[in-house]
């Protein structure tokens, strides 16, 4: 895997991808005023004890602050556990298992536009999950090439994030950043007024006339609650899709089993998300003086967890740098752990089990194209290719 991080260009920042540890699992960059956490049991500490390590870490990006009202991502207890549970009914397992025949009828209708050679970013990963997600929230699917851009716009930069001496380049693109995410929530901020007037049967409705202590969620909220929906509802899938695929084209004794073995799918799938985790890393900040791996952290910190590079650590994984379709127990930390665990990881699961079935179904020799190698997107907090011709 070495070899291929960097042939396929993957950030240099993703060490784990190339085989590398670092000397600690937790230290400080002096470059970013941020603490850089590696390590399996220590990211798994920090994700447990939200007393501890906070998750509004907006509190020291002034810029951002505007976005944090109603951000679930944002939110530490009890306020998390209210607003969570508000919306936490659209992803019961029923109701994701509800969901099957309109996927498998999206990723049909989708496929049959696929003929000879395909983009699998463009042709299906991206189209997907967005079109369900904004199903689902009750926006029109149709406006998805707007969706694309103003996430595009949020996650374009190839430098690690850095809350001091940030250079002229990384201002210019956290101000574009910004840019997006206020277009994107004006954007739904028109819709939770129309709802107002005009009730649906959606999410966006359902947000509308929710209640948390006998009070109605304020426009802010909803609109902030509605972009992490939209954007985590569909990003995710679209880099697990790529990654699953990618990972068994270039492991081909992999595809192979998985292609004689269907029901292998579901452990590719949970090995590509150890593998190649889509969100690379995620933020805390500590509320208090705290320990964590041997190391003393002052309170009011930023820290990085790289869950990717946890993901590879060999103090829980055997052969971290092998990829396994048949890897038990596989507990990979790629959709979080504890109170913020990933609110839409079943129906990613499901979307990602039904595309990679019809797939190998419609196109048993599936493959990726050797003239045509695959691009990832450029931050080194995310792992997922934006482009990946295939060979169908």
């Amino acid at each position: 895997m070495t070899a291929l991080a960097d042939t396929w260009g993957i950030n240099a920042a993703q060490f784990w991808l190339r085989g590398e540890r670092p000397d600690r699992e937790v230290r400080y960059d002096e470059t970013t005023g941020m603490w850089e956490v590696h390590g399996y049991p220590e990211i798994l500490r920090a994700l447990s004890d939200p007393a501890t390590f906070s998750s509004h870490t907006q509190r020291l990006i002034p810029e951002a602050s505007g976005f944090t009202e109603g951000n679930l991502t944002q939110l530490d207890p009890p306020d998390h556990q209210k607003l969570r549970k508000v919306v936490s009914h659209a992803f019961t397992p029923k109701v994701v298992a509800d969901l099957e025949p309109r996927i498998a009828e999206l990723t049909r209708e989708l496929m049959d536009r696929m003929q000879g050679r395909a983009e699998l970013v463009v042709d299906l990963a991206y189209p997907l999950p967005v079109t369900v997600i904004a199903e689902l929230l009750g926006v029109p699917a149709s406006d998805r090439d707007q969706f694309k851009r103003w996430v595009d716009g949020m996650f374009n930069s190839t430098n690690k994030v850095s809350i001091k001496d940030r250079s002229p380049e990384d201002e210019e693109y956290f101000a574009e950043a910004m840019a997006q995410v206020g277009e994107l929530t004006a954007y739904l901020a028109g819709h939770v007024r129309e709802r107002r007037a005009k009730p649906r049967e959606d999410l966006l409705t359902k947000l509308v006339e929710a209640e948390v202590d006998g009070v109605r969620l304020g426009d802010a909220e909803i609109t902030n609650f509605g972009m992490v929906l939209l954007v985590a509802g569909h990003i995710t899938t679209t880099m697990l899709l790529g990654n699953t695929l990618l990972c068994l084209d270039a492991h081909p004794d992999q595809f192979e089993r998985v292609r004689d073995d269907w029901s292998l799918v579901p452990s590719a799938i949970e090995e590509s998300l150890r593998f190649l985790s889509p969100f690379a890393a995620v933020s805390r900040v500590t509320d208090e003086e705290t320990e964590l791996g041997g190391v003393r952290i002052p309170a009011d910190q930023l820290l990085l967890l790289w869950i990717a590079a946890a993901n590879r650590d060999p103090r829980q994984f055997a052969e971290p740098n092998a990829f396994d379709v048949t890897r038990d127990p596989n507990p990979q930390l790629g959709f979080g752990r504890g109170i913020h665990f990933c609110l839409g990881a079943p129906l990613a699961r499901l979307e990602g089990k039904i595309a990679l079935n019809l797939l190998l179904d419609r196109f048993p020799r599936l493959r990726t194209d050797p003239d045509d190698t695959p691009q990832f997107l450029p931050s080194p907090n995310m792992t997922g290719v934006s482009k990946l011709p295939l060979l169908l």
